[in-house]
């Protein structure tokens, strides 16, 4: 019995250790606010380029 609540104890202590380090090894979104100057953000690409003359 003892050794069922220990390892119940310790599966909750870790859970959200384990959750945070998935987290942390997701790549952030890239924004237009990351872009260089006179840059636009393409959804589609995921990356900033150059705009489109119309």
């Amino acid at each position: 019995m003892k050794l069922k609540i220990a390892l119940a104890a310790l599966a909750l202590t870790l859970s959200p250790a384990i959750a945070s380090a998935m987290c942390s090894s997701m790549k952030p979104a890239q924004t237009a606010s990351a872009c260089a100057d006179g840059q636009v953000f393409d959804a589609d690409s995921q990356t900033c380029v150059e705009p489109m003359s119309s």
